[in-house]
C-alpha cells in the first residue's frame, strides 16, 4: 500500500509537471484543464438514482443535445445503474441500450464518456468511438486494463468500498480520506506501469460509494490535498450527501448540488460531473469572473 501522506500539504508542481496537469488526452480529443470541465450526464438506465433515466434512444438523444446546448465539455453516457442496492446487468443488455447513442453522438463535437466497469462494453465502446472510460471499478475488472491500455482514451478510476448491492451497508474506515488517496495513488500507478500515461487518467474519491455523510464531508474537506496525487473527477450531482445536508429530496437538490460542484471546483477539481450543466457553468462562470480567471471584465 502506498502512503500518500493526504493529510500533509500539497507540494508545489515545477512548471513541467504543471504543464502536463493542465491537459487530458481524452480519446480524440485533447482538452485544457485550466479551468474546471462540466461533464453531462446521460443516463440510459431506467433505475438509476436520479430518476432520469431515458431508455429510449431518441430521447436519450434529445437530452444529451440539450446538455450540448447548455455547456457541456463531455458527456457520460451509463446504461447499467450503481445505485445502492442496484442489482448489475449482463454486458449484451448494457451495450444494447448503450450503443445506439454511442453511435449518434460519436459526431457531437465533444468527448464521449462511458461510464462501465466490464471490459467488453469497454471494448465495443471504443471501438464505436468512446473517447474516455469511466470506470467505478478503476480498471480491476479482468481484461479491463488491457483494454483500455494501447487506445488514446482517457479512463476515470474511482474509489469504492465494495460493491453498489452492499456498499452502503454500513461502510467503515479508519481514516476515509488516507485509505481512499491509497487507493487511488495505487491504481494510477498500476495503470502507469501497464503503460497508461498520466494525461490520460482521471482520480474520483467516489462519494456516495461505500460512504456515510462523515466520510463524505472527510474526503471533500480533504479535495485540495487528493489533488496532489492527480487531475480529480467529482460526482457530487443530486447525492445523498446533499440530501442530508439540505433535508431535500433528489428532485429537489438542484442548489446544493450547484453549491457542491462550485467547492469542489475550487478545492481543486479538474472535471465536474453533473446533471445540471446549465446551472453548473453559470455558477462556474460567476466565480471565474469574480476571481479573474474568465477573461471577462468585471463593472
Amino acid at each position: 500500500m502506498i502512503d500518500t501522506g493526504v493529510t500533509a500539504p500539497v507540494p508545489k508542481a515545477s512548471a513541467t509537471a504543471q504543464g502536463a496537469e493542465a491537459s487530458l488526452r481524452c480519446g480524440r480529443y485533447r482538452l485544457s484543464l485550466t479551468k474546471p470541465l462540466v461533464m453531462g450526464i446521460v443516463n440510459l438506465a431506467p433505475d438509476s438514482f436520479s430518476g432520469d433515466g431515458r431508455a429510449c434512444t431518441d430521447a436519450a438523444l434529445h437530452y444529451a443535445e440539450a446538455q450540448l446546448s447548455a455547456g457541456a465539455d463531455l458527456l457520460d453516457l451509463g446504461a447499467e445503474s450503481t445505485r445502492p442496492g442496484s442489482v448489475g446487468i449482463s454486458a449484451d443488455e448494457e451495450l444494447q441500450r448503450l450503443m445506439p447513442l454511442l453511435e449518434r453522438l460519436s459526431g457531437c463535437g465533444v468527448p464521449i464518456s462511458v461510464d462501465t466497469c466490464k471490459a467488453a462494453v469497454m471494448r465495443e465502446a471504443l471501438a464505436a468511438g468512446a473517447d474516455m472510460i469511466n470506470d467505478i471499478m478503476a480498471l480491476r475488472m479482468p481484461g479491463a486494463l488491457e483494454n483500455v491500455r494501447d487506445t488514446d482514451c482517457a479512463v476515470c478510476l474511482m474509489h469504492m468500498q465494495g460493491r453498489p448491492a452492499t456498499m452502503q451497508i454500513k461502510p467503515t474506515y479508519e481514516d476515509v480520506s488516507r485509505e481512499v488517496g491509497n487507493f487511488l495513488a495505487d491504481r494510477k500507478h498500476a495503470c502507469i506501469d501497464a503503460g497508461i500515461d498520466a494525461e490520460r487518467l482521471l482520480l474520483d474519491p467516489g462519494f456516495g460509494f461505500g460512504k456515510t455523510l462523515q466520510h463524505n464531508l472527510a474526503l471533500f474537506r480533504a479535495l485540495p490535498q487528493l489533488s496532489a496525487l492527480g487531475r480529480l473527477l467529482v460526482g457530487v450531482s443530486r447525492k445523498s450527501l446533499v440530501g442530508q445536508l439540505t433535508g431535500r429530496g433528489i428532485a429537489e437538490r438542484l442548489p446544493g448540488s450547484v453549491a457542491a460542484s462550485l467547492l469542489a471546483a475550487q478545492a481543486g477539481a479538474k472535471v465536474l460531473r453533473v446533471h445540471d450543466v446549465g446551472a453548473t457553468c453559470d455558477a462556474l462562470a460567476v466565480w471565474q469572473g469574480v476571481d479573474g480567471t474568465s477573461g471577462q471584465v468585471i463593472h
